[in-house]
Order: C-alpha cells, then sequence, then structure tokens
C-alpha cells in the first residue's frame, strides 16, 4: 500500500514559525511517530511525504536517524493542503491502485489502524478513519445563536488516514481544480463527485497535533504506550 503525509504546514496555532512536524514530542519530532507507525504497518510499502524543500534537509536527518526500510520519496507541497495532495497524487508510483493519506500531525495512529484502512480500501472506492461524536453538537449561526442541535448518532469525527482508488481520487482533484472547489479534506472531493465513502472506526487517541495543549496530550499518550 502506498502512503502519503501532507507535512507541509506551519504551526501557526501553535505559535511556530516552522513546520510544526519537527517539533519534538518525547524527544523525537511530531513526523518521527508519524513515520514509525508507518515502518511499523505491514501493509505500507511505499512513504511519500509531501512538505516544502526547505524542510527536506530536516526530514531527511529525520529519516536517516530512524533507520526505515521502506523506501521514502519527497514531494514538493502546495500552498494549502488539497495541492500538495495533488502534487503526490501526481508523484505515486504508475502501478498504485490505491493509496491512504495521513496527516503528519497525527502522530499517534498506531500500525493497526494504518494495516486495517490498507485492508478496508481494497474493498470499497473511499473511506476514512474516524470516531463516533460523544459530545451534543451545536449549529450556530454567526453571531453566536444556537439555530439547531443534529442527532449526534449520526455525527462522526474525521481521522486520516483516508483512503482511495487512485484513478478516482486524481478524477475528483481535477475536478475539483476545475471547478474552483476548496475542501479540507479528500473525502469531501468524493461527496462532490457523488462516489460512496465509507467509515472505518479509527481510534480516541488519533487526535492531531496542533496547539501546545495536543503536545501534552501526545507526550501523555506516548508515554502511556511505552
Amino acid at each position: 500500500m502506498y502512503l502519503l503525509i501532507p507535512s507541509a504546514g506551519i504551526g501557526k496555532r501553535m505559535g511556530s514559525d516552522r513546520n510544526k512536524l519537527l517539533l519534538k514530542v518525547r524527544s523525537q519530532p511530531i513526523i518521527a511517530w508519524t513515520l514509525l507507525a508507518a515502518e511499523a504497518a505491514s501493509a505500507i510499502s511505499w512513504i511519500g511525504i509531501i512538505s516544502q524543500p526547505t524542510d527536506w534537509p530536516d526530514l531527511k536527518a529525520i529519516i536517516a536517524d530512524l533507520k526505515l526500510t521502506k523506501p521514502v520519496e519527497f514531494i514538493h507541497g502546495g500552498a494549502t493542503r488539497q495541492e500538495s495532495v495533488y502534487n503526490g497524487l501526481q508523484a505515486l508510483p504508475a502501478g498504485a491502485q490505491q493509496v491512504l493519506i495521513h496527516d503528519g500531525a497525527r502522530c499517534l495512529a498506531t500500525p493497526d489502524l494504518l494495516n486495517s484502512c490498507a485492508q478496508a480500501i481494497r474493498h470499497c472506492p473511499g473511506l476514512i478513519a474516524a470516531v463516533a461524536v460523544k459530545d451534543t453538537i451545536k449549529v450556530v449561526d454567526e453571531n453566536g445563536i444556537i439555530q439547531s442541535t443534529p442527532d449526534r448518532k449520526q455525527l462522526w469525527a474525521a481521522q486520516t488516514p483516508q483512503g482511495f482508488d487512485v484513478q478516482l481520487l486524481k478524477q475528483c482533484h481535477a475536478e475539483g481544480v476545475l471547478k474552483g472547489w476548496e475542501v479540507t479534506d479528500d473525502a469531501a472531493l468524493f461527496e462532490k463527485c457523488g462516489i460512496e465513502v465509507r467509515i472505518v472506526q479509527g481510534e480516541e487517541t488519533n487526535l492531531k497535533v496542533t496547539t501546545p495543549q495536543d503536545l501534552a496530550i501526545a507526550e501523555f499518550i506516548l508515554s502511556s504506550r511505552e
């Protein structure tokens, strides 16, 4: 299975002026934990890191330290996540039929989750890892006034990995470029194109490290696993 890791952003909410994935948690850069999970996942055979070239020297040093055995390719990141994934799709090896896309900031995803998504995508056009919402969700207008309370039984919090048929995802990205769609994940492109996306059970600990508080939580979870 081919794995693309979008890693081109700057950690503004982290209060950082550099790629937040280079910040450390438990003495390892955030991206290192993501790569270690990919290395340990038996289904993953190829890794593409989508990032800005200015980060490549740091990322290459991290990979050398980790002594990864799987091939890793560096792919030029775009101005948005959507553009970065588009670039990543073009860089996949010619024989790639399915792909997993996993945010580098979700450094707590386990090899088991990567493997289960890799297995499931062989039997459907698209999927996302997700967990059922526990909180009551309110829909609020621009003035902060509650408009409705959706049934949380139908609400799931999207995570990554997200998995797709490569050709279908390329077609959806091309249509997105043509029509000027701006989306926050690739599943939304499938939805706009009317293609089915299924849910794979995610992990409660699979949080996205975005703020300094998330770093502290990640530190605790990793310590607990050890």
